[in-house]
């Protein structure tokens, strides 16, 4: 079957908001977001009539080729961004000390993408073990960094939350570079005991990162982890909701990512998120109608005719 074309007006070029995933390639978003039979190798540009951009994780583990970059490139929609998360062998492994062949071929990937048009903000999450004491790794990795690449720098060290030296001189030297701190909020996640398996993987594996709406660029970046009960979630949603809507009144080109301890209902967090900004910020546009579910209203009607 032929990829659903969603009746809707054309992304902007610059939109006020985007809103993704951490993945797509989820199987079970068949007959939802996605239409019941898409092959596989459609799933991406059905995907990007929806969502405006997504968290490439796996990049973390291995690089993609250039090939397979290119081939994320021509299949998603004009607008998208691909948010790619920086390798575990340059930010875990190396602690951004050397590692330059890989640093190198990681930025031939961002490349291909800004090429196409498809670069968002790549991702570098430091490790839990990167402290204060590698700081001075950190400032001479940003200082190098190509100023045309953007980049999103999460830590996870406690050095970095201490409300005192620590987290002031990260906050500015990325200030200075005009790179945004990506925000990690978990506490929905860890707001009661786990529900089923995916529920209390996700707590075992997940930091308690303490809650910070810090702005150090122009693109502030949230990774929102919530359950996968998504009516138990509102209030950290509506005020999400109201942050992100108060940095869309200042000029700001916020970016949100859905995550759900289950993959299966990230899509429906994100239109949950969706409706609660655009309460918020009524102008912005909602997310497009979803493939699977044109599907099912096409064949519902087509039933009704006969």
């Amino acid at each position: 079957m032929e990829s659903v074309v969603t009746e809707s007006s054309p992304r902007p070029s610059d939109p006020a908001l985007m809103l993704g995933c951490p993945v797509w390639g989820c199987e079970r978003w068949r007959g939802s977001l996605y239409t019941a039979k898409a092959p596989r190798d459609e799933w991406l540009t059905q995907y990007t009539q929806v969502f405006s951009t997504v968290e490439v994780n796996s990049s973390f583990y291995a690089l993609p080729t250039p090939e397979v970059i290119e081939g994320w490139a021509k299949k998603a929609a004009p607008g998208f961004q691909f948010c790619l998360k920086f390798p575990k062998a340059l930010t875990h492994d190396a602690m951004l000390i050397g590692a330059e062949s890989i640093t190198r071929a990681f930025i031939g990937l961002l490349r291909i993408l800004k090429q196409h048009g498809r670069l968002g903000p790549a991702f570098l999450q430091l490790s839990p073990q990167f402290s204060a004491r590698q700081f001075v790794a950190l400032a001479r990795f940003l200082n190098a960094w190509p100023s045309d690449l953007p980049i999103s720098v999460e830590a996870r060290h406690s050095d970095y939350f201490d409300e005192g030296e620590c987290e002031r001189r990260f906050d500015q030297l990325l200030t200075s570079h005009g790179m945004d701190r990506c925000l990690f909020d978990s506490r929905a996640l860890f707001s009661a005991p786990p529900t089923d398996e995916s529920e209390r993987e996700s707590q075992r594996r997940k930091p308690r990162s303490p809650f910070r709406t810090t702005v150090t660029g122009s693109r502030p970046m949230v990774r929102f982890v919530g359950r996968n009960d998504l009516s138990v979630i509102t209030p950290w949603v509506d005020e999400w909701a109201s942050i992100v809507a108060s940095w869309i009144d200042r000029g700001l080109k916020p970016i949100v990512f859905t995550h759900a301890p289950d993959d299966a209902f990230a899509p429906q967090f994100g239109r949950l998120f969706d409706r609660a900004i655009r309460e918020k910020t009524p102008e912005l546009p909602g997310l497009p109608p979803w493939p699977g579910e044109v599907e099912r209203a096409s064949r519902k009607t087509q039933r009704s005719l006969f």
